[in-house]
């Protein structure tokens, strides 16, 4: 089934070229890909077929047909998985930063569903062929801890302790600015961005309710390490919560400010996941340390 999306341009995007934006808004889409689809016409500017190098004017209306995806067999990959957990039910698995959790468009390869694929035979399907075994994820620039499901009744158990809020996930982030109070709870409503498509925000239209619970860890001159706990799982919530509180995530490229910490992606990190096992009903948590480079963000703070 193809899928067809207006966006109009804004000042803000005025002279950018149309396969940079593109493909910087939808982080499913590579800049390749949008490249591919403006060749074949599936983008069209003002209804009209254009090139990959056109740049913005204000007003310009661009209409993105998207074709219907191929059938993709996921392709099994050898990689040196950092497994905290295994057994005939459930995968604990710690994701490094840069990897993509499962294939899409632009990420056919190298994800850790990938890397799954080769490390067992035995996930679950509900999710499909492309995602078999993944019960929640985290973005491409987070690293952290998942589960994952070997089996259907593992991945049921597992989603109905995500919709009663009985999963611990707590997450260490690096923010903009100095949070006065000790502890928080950001309690608003996340939806998709009318502006920007690829993008959450804040809003009562069209929303879900959205909890982040946080504390502060340390203070430094103009940032704040600190420990945020979901309530509930929203894309992009934790980064979305806290740049609508006034303290945006450290490297975000999406929702903080350019100028920013020297670290690639958002500094954030999910550590700590808990959840009863599916199988034995006990109750199981994980921790996996901050990665190097998040330590040394935390050490540069330190040192200034």
């Amino acid at each position: 089934m193809t899928e067809t999306m207006t966006i109009q341009i804004d000042e803000s995007q005025k002279n950018d070229r149309i396969d940079k934006v593109l493909s910087t808004q939808n982080e499913e889409w590579s800049r390749s890909q949008v490249q591919q689809w403006i060749k074949e016409g599936q983008i069209l500017v003002n209804g009209e077929k254009t090139k990959p190098n056109y740049k913005f004017s204000v007003g310009d209306n661009i209409t993105v047909t998207i074709p219907e995806p191929e059938a993709l067999d996921v392709v099994p990959e050898e990689m040196d998985l950092d497994i905290y957990y295994e057994d005939a039910d459930v995968i604990v698995v710690n994701k490094p930063r840069g990897m993509v959790v499962h294939p899409a468009v632009g990420h056919a390869t190298g994800t850790l569903v990938n890397g799954l694929m080769a490390h067992c035979n035995d996930l679950s399907g509900i999710n499909g062929v492309l995602r078999p075994g993944i019960v929640h994820r985290i973005d491409k620039d987070t690293s952290g801890l998942l589960m994952v499901a070997k089996n259907d009744f593992a991945h049921e158990k597992l989603v109905n302790q995500l919709v009663a809020k009985t999963v611990t996930r707590k997450y260490q982030a690096i923010v903009h600015g100095v949070i006065a109070h000790d502890v928080g709870t950001v309690d608003a409503p996340i939806g998709r961005d009318k502006k920007d498509r690829q993008a959450m925000t804040v809003t009562n239209e069209n929303s879900r309710n959205a909890v982040t619970h946080f504390r502060v860890i340390e203070r430094f001159k103009d940032f704040s390490h600190i420990e945020c706990q979901l309530e509930t799982g929203r894309t992009h919530q934790i980064r979305v919560h806290m740049k609508y509180i006034g303290y945006p995530l450290a490297g975000d490229p999406k929702y903080g400010p350019k100028k920013s910490l020297d670290i690639e992606g958002q500094a954030l990190h999910a550590g700590i996941l808990g959840f009863i096992h599916p199988r034995t009903e006990e109750y199981m948590e994980f921790e996996a340390p901050n990665p190097p480079e998040f330590e040394r963000v935390l050490k540069h703070l330190k040192n200034h």
